[in-house]
């Protein structure tokens, strides 16, 4: 009997198990996500094109300024930041047979492990069009950084 309930024990102990901090991490991000990235900026965007055709790419500028001329610079600046924590614990409760104490002899312990993860990640992307005189972008820059 003793072995037997040793052995299922062991089994739900092997059976059960933490993920580690890593896994945790990777089923709460989501890359699927659509994002406003340089890659969409150096694709997409190009001397040439309407503001409507800008709009369509990136969306509604931040920030639009003129100049003397009355030539526009549109200005977006996006910042992200994600957060994301994640833990679990596993745990088994055991009986333990032995001989001896006021309980004759048996007790019950708990065995148990927990992982967990958190990170903290900020994006900032800056983007400058500026258009020309004939309302089309005349050029552009960009700036992004991670930390």
């Amino acid at each position: 009997m003793f072995r037997t309930i040793l052995a299922s024990i062991a089994a739900l102990a092997s059976a059960t198990g933490c993920m580690s901090g890593a896994q945790h991490r990777a089923d709460v991000h989501d890359d699927a996500v659509a994002r406003l990235t340089v890659g969409t900026v150096q694709r997409e965007i190009r001397v040439g094109l309407t503001g409507a055709e800008v709009v369509d790419v990136l969306g509604a500028p931040n920030v639009v300024t003129t100049d003397a001329d009355r030539n526009e610079t549109w200005v977006y600046d996006k910042v992200a930041t994600e957060s994301v924590h994640s833990s679990s614990s596993a745990g088994v409760a055991a009986l333990i047979l032995g001989a001896g104490g006021d309980a004759g002899g048996a007790g019950v312990g708990t065995l148990g492990r927990s992982a967990g993860a958190t990170a903290r990640t900020q994006r900032t992307l800056t983007i400058v069009i500026r258009f020309g005189a004939d309302a089309r972008v005349r050029e552009f820059s960009y700036r992004a950084s991670q930390f």
